[in-house]
């Protein structure tokens, strides 16, 4: 029976995840045009013709990853439990792991780049109506007690937790932190440490069933 040949991915989508993997292993920093052209065993004419320049890869890469912020971002309002919101944040940070170098080398990408410098200011401020919104679905359903004084600085609590925990983790232990096989434990302690933030507001069924979450899943 004849079997039909896969069509080549196209060039310019082989380079994006070429390069999202080298940003994410190595650091946006440390990888040059001509590292990727050498991994991908292309021409740098080649990589040339579809990114004319290294922050053209940078801003489609930073493109995508907003795109999918947002629609994990649109299930917030949706959450009125604890456990809906360990698996929000679960998929928020799943996400930004995926774009982790955007977080490692954050200060630097910004002072590097305008339109990064500008589209994270709207990240910033989605990421606190996200926040506001799950607030209010928690509050609604009882599981959180919070007056509208106590809410705004923790949002904005959670918004600095979500933004710079990688930051953090890559501090503690900069040679393993960043590294796939400590993906799950690094995520995992990230929407902990959020979702802590939430303790001193929580219905003690609420409060008993974070902890055993944690329990389960985080690594001691």
């Amino acid at each position: 029976m004849a079997t039909t040949k896969k069509k080549p991915r196209r060039t310019a989508e082989r380079i994006l995840e070429v390069t999202l993997a080298l940003f994410n292993r190595f650091g946006e920093p440390n990888v040059s045009t001509t590292l990727i052209s050498a991994e991908m065993n292309i021409s740098p004419g080649n990589l040339y013709y579809h990114y004319p320049a290294k922050d053209e890869l940078i801003n489609t890469l930073f493109d995508r990853y907003e795109a999918a912020l947002g629609e994990i971002l649109q299930a917030a309002d949706s959450v009125d439990n604890v456990e809906d919101a360990w698996l929000f944040f679960h998929m928020l940070f799943e996400l930004i792991w995926n774009y982790r170098f955007l977080y490692r080398d954050l200060n630097d990408l910004l002072s590097k780049n305008r339109r990064l410098e500008t589209h994270f200011q709207f990240v910033l401020k989605n990421k606190g109506k996200a926040m506001h919104g799950l607030l209010d679905g928690l509050a609604r359903s009882g599981a959180v007690t919070i007056t509208g004084a106590q809410a705004a600085p923790t949002a904005t609590s959670m918004v600095v937790v979500v933004t710079y925990w990688l930051s953090f983790e890559y501090v503690r232990d900069p040679r393993h932190a960043l590294e796939p096989e400590n993906a799950a434990a690094a995520m995992g302690r990230g929407g902990y440490h959020v979702l802590a933030l939430l303790m001193p507001h929580l219905d003690e069924a609420s409060r008993q069933h974070l902890q055993m979450l944690a329990a389960a899943y985080l690594q001691p």
